[in-house]
């Protein structure tokens, strides 16, 4: 088995190679968010890991009698369109393939597929109005980004999964929000949180509707201008700013009037043991949230399997 380490996964110098793909997921994940049947908290839209890079999973089309999925695949760097019907249809990734190519010719071959789609082409939540189909001056598409960011998604999975496997409650997959390209999983503690107010988003609104304890992974943007973990508590339970995390390198920090747990990714590589690491700063921020908020924190815990 080769050596392998964390990749040297940066957000300052690749703004715009991160936003390239960004802005590709965005254009698929918008397709199953149109044809995929609705599940709470908009758990039907994600993207999920896999061997080769990124997958929506089976979409339906055709009435329910047939299925595709849609695959970024970051190792031979193409986009893979495969239906049920035994069809298989291709987009070469690369530098000066910009959004709004890349928007048309994946519209093209799914008209040629006969499955019929329309979208909001527009970007959601970046702060840009203009339509996909207008967007030719992003086409900064890079290999070697592609490749650090999903082996660092792909590690972070793994880790991911084994922290969502100790908890009996209400668990989310571990998936690919495409609206703020973050990597997450959230546990839930089976209560409703208060209602939203009427003006709140709908996103918003759909997505709290009980109390939770997010974690996620994201690879940076403007505010946070480098890769970091995260975890928040909602709603915000008092005294929460005041709670010590692990490891000694994670903070808690005021986003948006609440307080959020981070870990940078520059932080967590410095670590001997990055996995134990990141697991223990999951765990802090669960326990410094989940026992100010008054889960039944050991009812939810799952045993290991001796202990059953």
């Amino acid at each position: 088995m080769k050596n392998v380490s964390l990749p040297d996964l940066r957000y300052v110098g690749f703004e715009k190679e991160k936003l390239t793909l960004h802005l590709f997921l965005q254009v698929v994940g918008k397709i199953r968010l149109k044809l995929s049947p609705r599940k709470n908290h908009w758990w039907y839209i994600t993207h999920y890991l896999n061997p080769q890079g990124f997958t929506t999973g089976a979409i339906p089309y055709n009435n329910g009698f047939s299925s595709f999925s849609i695959d970024f695949n970051f190792i031979k760097h193409q986009l893979e369109i495969v239906t049920s019907e035994g069809d298989f249809e291709l987009i070469k990734l690369k530098n000066d393939l910009s959004v709004s190519s890349f928007y048309a010719e994946v519209f093209a071959i799914l008209k040629t597929l006969k499955i019929d789609v329309n979208i909001v082409d527009k970007p959601f939540d970046l702060g840009m109005d203009d339509r996909f189909s207008d967007i030719s001056e992003i086409h900064q598409y890079d290999k070697s980004y592609a490749e650090k960011l999903w082996k660092t998604l792909l590690w972070t999975d793994g880790v991911f999964k084994e922290f969502s496997g100790r908890f009996y409650g209400k668990t989310c997959p571990v998936h690919l929000y495409w609206h703020s390209m973050d990597l997450a999983v959230t546990r839930f503690s089976g209560k409703k949180a208060p209602k939203m107010p009427a003006e709140a988003r709908l996103s918003d609104k759909d997505a709290y509707t009980h109390e939770c304890i997010s974690f996620g992974f994201w690879p940076g943007d403007d505010k946070v201008q480098e890769p970091a973990f995260y975890s928040y508590t909602f709603p915000n339970p008092e005294g929460l700013e005041q709670q010590e995390l692990q490891p000694k390198s994670a903070s808690l920090e005021m986003n948006n009037g609440s307080p959020m747990a981070i870990l940078t990714y520059a932080n967590l590589k410095e670590e001997e043991n990055p996995r134990k690491a990141l697991l223990d700063f999951m765990e802090s921020a669960y326990h410094a949230g989940a026992e100010l908020a008054g889960w039944p924190i050991q009812d939810l815990k799952v045993p290991d399997l001796d202990k059953l």
